[in-house]
């Protein structure tokens, strides 16, 4: 598969990556199934996979996907050794609820016990601070990350749900390598705000997060007529187009698709051999 660089680490990743949240959360697959799709994407060339300490039910089930991706690293036959996953912290599951937690003594607890649950015997590849905490400053928060860099608990660092603003204070605090956003179809936020072209002026790698709408919207993408008419002159599927569109907004940009079914990773992976014109993405962008 196409490879990118992520950010400036020199490190290269596949250009389609694997977002683990759906193997985790309350409707999730078996395990037994789960590790199927993650042994699949691998097979598919697939070297970079999303994930976070909150990909759980609820606190007690926390740093599940974590853990399910270092077993099915663990298990699988091939060699794993190329692939990077990227982890996030600083979201809690109260309930099964999402809510912030920027508290820098959470953060170093957090980090140790994502570095654990990877396995615990190499730094985090990335680990990405997952949404800023109005209570703390977002060097209070980021030190953390800073700290653990300099420990060898993580390699890389990222950050999420973050303005243009505030990925610069946060380059003031360590070298940041990614910026994980919402970006898709119905959200296309990272145009208007600045995120896109700063990350390119940058050299950050882009993950879309919910890049194909999310479980509540990913069904909708069929009454998009430029996307459904694109779909069928190429004989692939609303969610490749959607892929490929993400691709050509800018060269930054990496999709983390999740899956919890191997016909859904089979189907993303395909995502990388479409290309669109720039008339074609403008269809998709009239519709948008």
């Amino acid at each position: 598969m196409e490879t990118k660089q992520l950010g400036k680490s020199g490190v290269y990743v596949s250009a389609i990556a694997l977002g683990g949240m759906p193997m985790s959360l309350r409707d999730r697959p078996t395990e037994s199934e789960s590790l199927k799709v993650i042994h699949r994407a691998l097979d598919l060339g697939v070297t970079f996979i999303d994930t976070a300490d909150s990909y759980c039910k609820d606190e007690s089930d926390k740093h599940h996907n974590e853990k399910l991706i270092h077993k099915a690293l663990q298990t699988y036959n091939g060699d794993a050794s190329n692939v990077v996953v990227a982890t996030k912290g600083g979201l809690m599951r109260p309930q099964g609820n999402w809510t912030r937690n920027g508290n820098p003594e959470h953060l170093r607890k957090t980090i140790r016990e994502s570095f654990e649950a990877l396995g615990g015997n190499k730094p985090i590849d990335v680990w990405q601070y997952h949404s800023p905490d109005p209570d703390y400053t977002i060097e209070e928060a980021l030190t953390p990350a800073s700290e653990a860099v300099k420990e060898g608990l993580i390699r890389f660092v990222g950050v999420s749900n973050f303005s243009v603003e505030q990925i610069k204070q946060a380059q003031d605090v360590v070298e940041i390598v990614s910026v994980q956003n919402q970006y898709s179809p119905w959200y296309r936020q990272p145009e208007k705000d600045g995120v896109l072209k700063y990350c390119e002026q940058q050299q950050l790698t882009f993950l879309p997060w919910s890049p194909l709408g999310g479980s509540r919207r990913h069904s909708d993408l069929q009454d998009i007529k430029a996307i459904a008419q694109l779909a069928k002159e190429k004989g692939v599927s609303v969610y490749c187009i959607v892929l490929a569109w993400l691709r050509s907004k800018s060269p930054c940009i990496l999709p983390i698709p999740g899956a919890s079914k191997v016909s859904s990773i089979e189907d993303s992976v395909r995502a990388a051999d479409v290309k669109l014109s720039d008339e074609e993405v403008q269809r998709i962008d009239r519709e948008t």
